[in-house]
């Protein structure tokens, strides 16, 4: 652990110009530019919003405003959006940097962390415009909002060891890469984005949380920011922890062990 955070910060420089020179490199030719960061995904909260507050009347309890569902459904985008763009990018970042893991010599550590890097600041555009859209719904912040650096740490930590542990496993076996989407789309629907928690029967809830620890990682994300209330360190959220430390400590692991077959390999 101690020698991956060394070679990190030996090779900041590198990371943090790798991150500016992908965000440049994706919207030099186009004249919206970073705007095409957040359009997509706030595109598809428009959809939503529109089909399952108004067509289905969709109403969250305990939030009485025309524009609640709307403001729960971007809350969980904004958890998930970051779950799945880091996990998406760590599953196939060895494959497609295969010829600069021959060719050079550098920690190839610092792979995943330029795309958890340039994820990040995806999502931190993508949560600026979120914020912008509240106000003109006339919702309100509070200080509670702090709890997201926490809670986004949390999350990061999450997808990035499990994004490590399928990228190297997807460098063996690629089935890997084609099934994981999929598998993220159910994983999606498993999770309380696009309904409200509400539906689900709360005997079934515990269950939930121990098998989808993004079941209660969203959930927080939607009571900070819809509710302006701090999240309940309930079993979801502990359990959630200890899948992120176990898995961080087992891609490590798997790392170290596999960096130079997977450089053979590929």
């Amino acid at each position: 652990m101690l020698e991956t955070l060394r070679s990190l910060l030996l090779y900041k420089h590198f990371i943090f110009s790798s991150i500016r020179n992908e965000l440049v490199t994706k919207f030099v030719r186009s004249k919206l530019g970073g705007l095409w960061v957040i359009i997509n995904p706030l595109s598809q909260v428009a959809i939503y919003a529109l089909i399952l507050s108004n067509v289905l009347a969709a109403k969250i309890p305990e939030v009485e405003s025309t524009y609640a569902y709307a403001i729960y459904l971007m809350a969980g985008l904004l958890a998930w959006n970051l779950f799945s763009e880091i996990m998406n990018r760590c599953l196939n970042v060895f494959i497609e940097n295969g010829n600069l893991m021959k060719k050079m010599h550098f920690p190839k550590i610092t792979l995943p962390i330029i795309a958890l890097g340039s994820s990040i600041l995806n999502n931190v555009l993508l949560f600026v415009a979120m914020m912008l859209i509240f106000v003109v719904l006339g919702h309100s912040f509070s200080l509670m909002l702090f709890w997201l650096i926490p809670l986004t740490l949390l999350l990061v930590t999450l997808a990035l060891s499990l994004g490590l542990i399928l990228g190297i496993f997807n460098v063996f076996l690629r089935d890997i890469g084609q099934i994981m989407p999929i598998v993220l789309q159910v994983w999606f629907w498993f999770t309380p984005i696009v309904y409200p928690i509400a539906i689900i029967p709360e005997k079934y809830h515990q269950w939930l949380m121990l098998l989808n620890p993004m079941f209660s990682i969203t959930q927080a994300y939607q009571t900070i920011i819809v509710y302006n209330q701090a999240p309940s360190f309930d079993t979801g959220l502990i359990w959630g922890c200890c899948i992120a430390l176990l898995s961080l400590v087992l891609s490590l692991f798997l790392f170290r062990r596999a960096t130079e077959e997977m450089a053979d390999v590929l």
